[in-house]
């Protein structure tokens, strides 16, 4: 299986899809910078960005957020007590609207790996109640980013089949129900099969296990959040993903290996420009994970917003 610098020294065929990488990639890939006002975009982050450092002082960090220019967050680390952070969900949300930012999304696993017909209930009532928690203070999606293990093509379409038993429980309550991507939704599985193939893209009759995800769930009852970094680390295009499922993409994850833009690794002007194309995506969420090149969690959350505050191509 190819590992990711190996991945990375051969993305030159992501190239037409709006990838491009390594040095070359990284000078062709830099966008004209004009600086806009920051009251004409809405940038979301995803909280999990700040998971070493918010708890320190919950209040004061949404009211630094709001300062560099983000108006909206995505929740992680939901308990089934209806606890985040250590406070209530209304606790929370109003800690957010003093901050003046919104809560549009959370992310949230059931409490069981392995997805069967002998737990699905319990996977039901989990939904039920994080739905009635969610609802109470007004959030619109509810994003599962765990992925079960999928080792068939069979297992992959009873999940979706679970997917789409969730969408149904949280749309009851007026919540939206997403799947996240990391990278190994995108390796590829076979019927009867014991384990994804990562890397052997020409098996007989192997499938990936998005695009299984995607057929066997009911778009009345699922959407789905693209992680644009961890789809590159799959062997995928974003872009391409975007043209191919343009009404079933209606969340974005805007990442980069560390610090948006530094990396070469991503065209995002590409991403943005067909996000919007598409016209179904209204809310994206910038996440920073195990960023190195930044003092502190916040110093890399802002650099990432004063990116995009400064990009033409972001609305």
């Amino acid at each position: 299986m190819s590992n990711r610098r190996e991945f990375l020294r051969n993305a030159s065929i992501f190239t037409v899809g709006g990838l491009l990488t390594g040095r070359i990639g990284h000078a062709a890939t830099k966008q004209p910078i004009v600086a806009e006002p920051q009251a004409k975009k809405k940038i979301g982050l995803q909280i999990y960005s700040l998971f070493r450092e918010l708890d320190a002082d919950i209040p004061g960090g949404l009211k630094k957020l709001a300062q560099y220019g983000y108006s909206t967050i995505e929740l992680a680390g939901y308990a089934p007590d209806g606890k985040l952070h250590g406070v209530t969900l209304p606790e929370f949300k109003k800690m957010s609207d003093d901050a003046g930012l919104k809560i549009v999304s959370s992310h949230l696993n059931p409490p069981v790996r392995e997805y069967t017909k002998e737990n699905l209930q319990q996977i039901k009532d989990f939904w039920k109640t994080a739905t009635d928690h969610h609802a109470a203070i007004g959030v619109p999606y509810l994003v599962q980013p765990g992925q079960p293990p999928t080792r068939s093509i069979e297992e992959a379409q009873f999940i979706g089949e679970v997917f789409t038993e969730a969408g149904k429980i949280t749309k009851a309550g007026g919540i939206s129900f997403g799947y996240h991507n990391h990278d190994g939704e995108f390796a590829r599985v076979i019927a009867g099969g014991e384990g994804p193939l990562v890397g052997r893209r020409g098996a007989p009759n192997s499938q990936i296990i998005w695009d299984i995800y995607e057929k066997s769930t009911d778009p009345a009852y699922v959407l789905f959040e693209l992680d644009v970094y961890w789809i590159i680390m799959g062997g995928q295009d974003p872009v391409d993903y975007l043209k191919r499922y343009p009404q079933r993409i209606k969340l974005l994850h805007i990442k980069d290996k560390e610090v948006l833009g530094e990396s070469g690794i991503l065209n995002f002007e590409n991403i943005f420009k067909q996000a919007y194309k598409n016209g179904v995506i209204q809310d994206w969420f910038v996440e920073l994970e195990g960023q190195k090149s930044r003092p502190t969690q916040f110093e890399g959350v802002k650099a990432c917003a004063d990116y995009l505050l400064k990009a033409s191509f972001v609305k």
